[in-house]
């Protein structure tokens, strides 16, 4: 079993499936095992709080007869620069349609067009990197709904239980399989034992690992930092997608506006007014993120710049505010009026495409764990993610992992016994400003040698910088009691290493990964997956 750190308490609890977040992939796991045995749902804030509820865009699903599978398939697959894995990609956007009815029936409610003498059809939107039309929304807070029907569905369930504040700290194993994971409950400060038959990570992506991101807080990569620690492989961990357009505004926390507005004919311009993306790609506003960002990042740097423009008020004020609401309240509330004037945007890092190996059922290279949803890695987004299929995997791994989980009837092992906690000397800490320095630290080093471009001088730096700070984190983590902020920094370093790991071993530029030390892309030694797995030496 491996080493686990100290605490106060140690309580005991078990359930046939432990889901570790209340995203769309945790709460979809959780109503389809729900049929088939008991579920606990550990969330380390408010349910409420995942990256899904951030999510303004919407799912992308193949939903009208002018769209195809073989077209959105061969969009994912151009975005992906050679690294998506096709089986995965034709799977997942063939499951498409009937995840989409899976939330319907749970009560989501998508916005809807009317055209006289036809049947009410599903609004479409079109978003970068898309041929066609296949965006399905809800007006521009896809994610809040999705969100609020799931959880009110799981929360009168009978099997499902949700324990908030409860924040997940490392997983337990047994022979080399997981059995569950420890959970602090951050008001008390004391320890939880869950134990389970088939544990899901679903904690979402890693986005506050850069100091410039449209995440929420929540979003500190602790599934990806649990799995690794256990010995589980990650992979691709240097595509880390910078969304190009967050709002740019002195008082204004993470604001994301979303890509439907580009896909509603919004134009990036320039602080001189020029139309810069015309030039840059054939799709202009609407290409590829990866490229989208770089070439505002070229802007801004070329002209000294601390951010670019988006422009929709061109378009007709009624339609923008009925087709936007949220966005136009949002900005209002900043003095900003975007049927009349510009927005100011800056890139932020906003999603993390690579993650814990997964296969298309969810299964990782850990018997008994699973992972589904951004933290995940299963071949689909390849070097860049396509615009809203982050939410589309999430609703088909999720489902196919809880049906795995339920066949493999895999239950613990008979008489084991619940693994004590160790609090060891561990002592309460007198010296918190360590944490905030050395988070603040990570993030800084992350945005200024590890963003949107990079090179070998910058990533060496970088690895130098967190090798130091993690040797700090360590010796802070085991000689003080746990702390909610403490166990996200600890976390948060392990990704920023990994992160750094990763891009160092890829020598060549592909897709969301550029390298101005290695800018052609190699097929020939690089078309094929950074996987990362800790040496059995190590976990010791």
């Amino acid at each position: 079993m491996s080493a686990q750190p100290r605490a106060r308490q140690a309580l005991a609890a078990s359930s046939d499936f432990l889901v570790l977040g209340s995203g769309i992939a945790g709460l979809v796991f959780a109503l389809k095992a729900a049929a088939h045995g008991k579920v606990t749902v550990l969330t380390k804030r408010a349910a409420e709080e995942s990256n899904t509820r951030y999510a303004q865009g919407g799912i992308a699903s193949v939903a009208h007869a002018r769209d195809s599978f073989a077209a959105h398939v061969r969009d994912t697959l151009v975005a992906g620069a050679g690294l998506c894995k096709q089986q995965v990609v034709e799977a997942v956007v063939a499951d498409g349609p009937a995840r989409i009815q899976d939330l319907v029936g749970w009560g989501v409610r998508f916005t809807h067009r009317a055209e006289p003498g036809k049947r009410h059809e599903f609004d479409l939107t079109q978003e970068g990197g898309h041929t066609a039309r296949r965006v399905l929304h809800a007006s521009d807070f896809t994610g809040q709904e999705v969100s609020r029907a799931l959880l009110k569905k799981a929360r009168a369930h009978a099997n499902i239980r949700i324990i908030e504040q409860a924040m997940a700290v490392d997983l337990i194993l047994h022979r080399g399989a997981c059995v569950g994971a420890y959970a602090l409950d951050t008001a008390s400060g004391s320890i939880t034992t869950y134990m389970a038959r088939a544990t899901l990570l679903a904690t979402g992506g890693s986005g506050k690992v850069y100091l410039y991101t449209c995440n929420p807080d929540v979003a500190t990569g602790d599934g990806v930092a649990m799995a690794w620690r256990a010995g589980a492989q990650v992979a691709n961990l240097e595509f880390f997608q910078f969304h190009p357009t967050t709002l740019y505004h002195p008082k204004a926390k993470s604001f994301l506006i979303s890509e439907a507005l580009r896909g509603e004919g919004a134009r990036l311009l320039d602080k001189r007014g020029r139309r810069f993306m015309v030039g840059v790609h054939p799709m202009a506003e609407l290409a590829p993120r990866d490229i989208v960002s770089r070439a505002i990042d070229h802007v801004m740097k070329e002209q000294g710049d601390e951010h670019v423009l988006l422009d929709i008020s061109h378009q007709d004020p009624a339609w923008v505010k009925a087709r936007f609401p949220g966005i136009t309240r949002t900005l209002k509330g900043y003095g900003i009026d975007l049927t009349r004037e510009p927005i100011p945007v800056v890139p932020a890092a906003h999603y993390q495409c690579g993650g814990v190996v997964t296969s298309l059922d969810g299964r990782t290279s850990l018997p008994g764990l699973y992972a589904a949803g951004e933290c995940g890695h299963t071949g689909l987004m390849g070097a860049n993610r396509l615009a809203s299929n982050s939410l589309l995997e999430a609703l088909v791994i999720a489902g196919r992992a809880a049906a795995d989980a339920v066949a493999s009837h895999r239950a613990l092992p008979h008489g084991l016994k619940t693994p004590a906690w160790d609090s060891g000397r561990a002592t309460d800490s007198n010296d918190a400003v360590v944490v905030t320095n050395n988070w603040d630290e990570i993030r800084r080093t992350m945005w200024n040698y590890v963003g949107i471009v990079r090179s070998d001088k910058r990533l060496e730096r970088a690895s130098r910088r967190l090798a130091m700070l993690k040797r700090e984190i360590h010796q802070y983590y085991w000689d003080f009691k746990l702390t909610g902020d403490l166990v996200e920094l600890r976390n948060i370093a392990t990704v920023a290493g990994l992160i750094v790991s990763s891009a160092r071993r890829r020598r060549e530029s592909r897709g969301l990964h550029y390298n101005l030390d290695c800018l052609k892309t190699d097929d020939r030694r690089w078309r094929h997956d950074t996987v990362l797995q800790r040496r059995p030496w190590e976990m010791k």
